[in-house]
């Protein structure tokens, strides 16, 4: 099963059941793939908060298009597909204005390097965050066509027919792009991250006091780290640069923007039932 791809019977039943009328399985439905597009969102954007905001117009649109659905692909894979065109048309994110290259952000990496690891009390969960937002933003050197093709395929790892359903384009072009955007983050991360280069200068324990001092982490208000999952792990070397990428914990939505989806639902009506 390719990863935040999955799909069952039981979801298929349940979007029979929605498309029929059910209010109960349409809220069903929701809640088992809402986690997947604020996966989805959070990586193309690298923003908590703007991935929020496009994870409650998926979802919505989705509820909108559900009795559109015929089966054509699987059901998890057909709202990946209508996560990726809102994504595609959405305003940047904060971080994506900011307009990343890897050569700018290699220079912005190698000019915050601390000569030795944070002193500060939290710092294994500072440095957690810095591993985390630094992997995100990342991302966005990729212009959105190669990155969600990344995304997709070396993240979620999916199969070409299935990308190219995804992203609407033809198979081949979907190969070609996830091939360019791999050569790319390989190279990036071969030269300049210590987590899979023993080469690389970058290490996130020389990096967390410039990340605190330019408000990129925060101990009291973390974005994208669990301090549960860090007590239970511990910072390690990744034998390649997709291996890093698929680190990435398995987010759900905060509970704030979950509940805001569940009223939207209940209050929307999804067209051609």
């Amino acid at each position: 099963m390719s990863r935040g791809l999955g799909d069952t019977e039981r979801l298929a039943q349940l979007v029979r059941d929605a498309q029929a009328g059910n209010a109960l399985a349409l809220e069903q439905v929701v809640l088992a793939v809402r986690d997947q597009v604020y996966r989805l969102s959070l990586r193309m954007s690298a923003c908590p908060g703007d991935a929020e905001d496009a994870t409650q117009e998926i979802l919505i649109r989705m509820v909108t298009r559900l009795g559109s659905y015929r089966g054509e692909a699987a059901f998890s894979t057909w709202v990946h597909r209508i996560a990726v065109n809102r994504l595609m048309d959405r305003r940047k994110s904060v971080v994506e204005r900011e307009r990343l290259s890897f050569d700018s952000f290699a220079a912005d990496l190698l000019d915050g390097l601390a000569a030795s690891p944070t002193s500060s009390p939290d710092a294994e969960v500072l440095e957690r965050e810095v591993q985390l937002a630094c992997t995100h933003a990342m991302l966005t050197c990729l212009d959105r066509e190669h990155r969600i093709a990344y995304i997709v395929g070396e993240i979620f790892e999916v199969d070409s027919n299935t990308g190219g359903y995804i992203c609407d384009v033809a198979p081949a072009t979907y190969r070609k792009r996830l091939s360019r955007a791999r050569s790319k983050v390989r190279r990036f991360l071969g030269q300049h991250c210590g987590l899979v280069s023993e080469a690389a200068a970058c290490r996130c324990s020389l990096r967390v006091d410039t990340a605190v001092a330019l408000g990129r982490a925060d101990r009291a208000c973390l974005r994208f780290t669990d301090r549960t999952e860090v007590a239970n792990s511990e910072m390690v070397r990744f034998h390649d640069a997709a291996a890093l990428l698929r680190s990435l914990p398995p987010t759900r939505v905060p509970e704030a923007t979950a509940d805001v989806v569940a009223r939207l639902v209940r209050e929307s009506t999804p067209a051609n039932f």
